[in-house]
């Protein structure tokens, strides 16, 4: 790996960790799309790489924080974590098998249907 590449993936992981820390996200919208456009991975590669990278204790840092000022509800974070594990386990499984263009389209179409929401349909 050259030291570009690693730059730009150190860039790249500060980025997503200041906006994961900002509004929660990261992982998926930030880190997926810039591996597959900027650094060539597949989007199944991409996919998987951002889960190992968040296999880690990466978001612990930023939840211990929001848990000092008394914003993070742990029965609820459990309660999901138990939910993601199964899901993840399961789905994962499937995603893998999907062809790498329709695994793009359902990518890009979620990421339309939020920002949808969040432009429009949210009043709050």
């Amino acid at each position: 790996m050259s030291i570009s590449t690693i730059l730009g993936l150190i860039f790249l992981g500060l980025c997503a960790g200041a906006l994961s820390s900002l509004v929660g996200i990261g992982g998926g919208i930030v880190i997926v799309p810039a591996l597959v456009g900027f650094f060539g991975l597949s989007q199944h590669t991409a996919q998987g790489t951002t889960l190992a990278m968040l296999s880690f204790p990466i978001s612990l840092v930023a939840a211990l924080t929001y848990y000092k000022n008394g914003m993070v509800d742990w029965k609820i974070a459990m309660v999901l974590c138990v939910g993601f594990m199964i899901g993840s386990f399961f789905v994962s499984k499937f995603a893998v098998t999907i062809p790498t263009l329709t695994i793009k389209k359902i990518f890009a179409v979620l990421m339309i249907v939020v920002a949808l929401k969040f432009l429009f349909i949210d009043k709050k």
